[in-house]
């Protein structure tokens, strides 16, 4: 899928920004990434609200195989094939694609939380370390000549 294709494909649902991403193209709305469109096809971005509609059109969620294992990334899925043709239908599904991503974003912790707790947290070294380190401190001022 090119870039001029997906223009077209999503003219129903309104304007989106696609961007080149892993061997295709990530698109979003509002800053939001919500499908993937991929040598292997368009993925849409799904939730538990969105999900079973997926699967009641037979259809799966993305997959990619590395040199271990398999990863299934259950968080997009294939776009129905009969959508292709239905863009009215097509940007309902855009939508709901587009919704999941902003509850997926909701349900997330802020990025700068998780520095700012660890900050607050200090480790001090264990006391018997701290009592061994004054001894010696007090030890090396003895010992200088003056």
């Amino acid at each position: 899928m090119d870039r001029e294709f997906l223009i077209d494909l999503f003219a129903d649902f309104g304007p989106v920004t696609i961007r080149k991403m892993f061997s295709g193209y990530g698109i979003s709305a509002d800053g939001i990434n919500f499908a993937l469109a991929l040598r292997a096809g368009l993925f849409f971005r799904a939730d538990e609200v969105t999900i079973p509609d997926f699967e009641a059109e037979g259809s799966k969620p993305f997959q990619y195989s590395t040199r271990a294992k398999t990863v299934l990334v259950k968080s997009y899925w294939e776009l129905p094939a009969r959508l292709f043709d239905d863009s009215e239908e097509l940007a309902q599904w855009a939508r709901a694609a587009l919704a999941a991503a902003q509850r997926a974003k909701v349900k997330k912790r802020p990025k700068g939380k998780k520095a700012v707790a660890k900050k607050k947290v200090e480790k001090k070294p264990p006391a018997k370390k701290q009592a061994a380190k004054k001894a010696v401190r007090r030890v090396g001022k003895a010992t200088r000549p003056p």
